[in-house]
């Protein structure tokens, strides 16, 4: 386990909207191709950082979750980083498998991609 780097003040800078969450933008480290977007809230984010595996929170199912428990589709964060108003965090990932639940490689590898 590798403990992700941290770029600007996280998460004390985290700007969360109304409902407790942030999006999160997930990068390859290698290729550096956007692999999916997802939500984090407080919890997942210092999961994330705790654990160095990649945590979200599902708004549809209204919990955490962790990448790859089910799909065995890990994601190990090597560094997050928050953009400049501090409401969105790039996460910088090592992807295990395909990031897509659908199994393409990126939630962005569409029939019009």
């Amino acid at each position: 386990m590798t403990t992700p780097r941290l770029i600007g003040d996280i998460p004390d800078g985290v700007v969360f909207n109304d409902a407790g969450l942030v999006p999160a933008v997930v990068q390859d480290s290698t290729s550096k191709e956007v692999l999916m977007l997802a939500w984090m809230n407080r919890e997942a984010l210092m999961r994330t950082i705790s654990e160095g595996r990649v945590s979200y929170y599902s708004r549809s199912r209204g919990e955490l979750w962790r990448k790859g428990d089910t799909s065995g589709n890990v994601q190990w964060a090597t560094s997050l980083a928050l953009d400049c108003d501090g409401d969105t965090v790039l996460v910088t990932v090592d992807q295990t498998g395909p990031a897509c639940h659908t199994g393409a490689a990126t939630c962005f590898d569409g029939p019009d991609q």
